[in-house]
């Protein structure tokens, strides 16, 4: 299990690096990073521990049966770890913190966190876990263009977290670094962890099995 809660975390660490640095930033081309950053990620990490890197990816990937509890929750827990040491990195090194924030009303951006982490989610079922897709060379490239896809159409919207590890990460950072907690970062775990659990459901439908 070392192996692949060692790449879980170092996975999940730098997507959050990444997406911090761009957002401390403001890169108008942070999709593109972020979407690139995490396509070599999968690829990194693919092999080894199916590289979720976001809690809500691990629910679809429970509720599919291809993990069982013990090690989806050492997932979770690992990821969430690595989220917040990312964000207090990001901290130390631009002296910044970020957290995910919608411009919408709360309602709307649940429903876009939880619409683009269904996409997400169904795409990582179908190109990493379906035995039709299986030995592809092409999952990590899909998912990485899922992410930056969903980013530029939703990121502006819902605050683009897409992935509780995003959202919870950095809102632990603040708080650690006394800056108070966000009232909003609920939104980052109920609408994608709603997102990967329909993307299951949706799976078992597709009977890609």
């Amino acid at each position: 299990m070392a192996p692949k809660l060692t790449t879980e975390f170092i996975g999940t660490f730098f997507l959050v690096f990444i997406i911090g640095l761009c957002a401390t930033q403001g890169l108008a081309l942070a999709p593109v990073a972020i979407g690139l950053g995490l396509m070599v990620l999968v690829y990194m990490g693919g092999h080894i521990s199916g590289a979720h890197y976001n809690p809500a990816v691990t629910l679809a990937v429970f509720l599919r049966g291809k993990i069982d509890v013990r090690g989806a929750l050492m997932y979770i827990v690992v990821q969430l770890a690595a989220g917040t040491l990312a964000a207090m990195t990001v901290r130390g090194i631009t002296g910044l913190t970020f957290v995910p924030s919608p411009t919408i009303q709360t309602p709307g951006a649940i429903a876009v966190e939880a619409l683009f982490t269904f996409l997400l989610a169904l795409v990582i079922l179908n190109v990493a876990t379906a035995k039709a897709t299986a030995g592809n060379s092409y999952y990590g490239a899909a998912i990485g263009c899922t992410v930056l896809a969903a980013a530029f159409a939703g990121g502006g919207l819902s605050g683009g977290a897409f992935n509780p590890a995003v959202g919870l990460g950095p809102a632990l950072a603040q708080v650690f670094t006394g800056n108070g907690p966000p009232t909003h970062v609920w939104i980052y775990i109920v609408g994608p962890c709603l997102g990967g659990a329909a993307a299951a459901m949706v799976f078992r439908v597709q009977k890609q099995e």
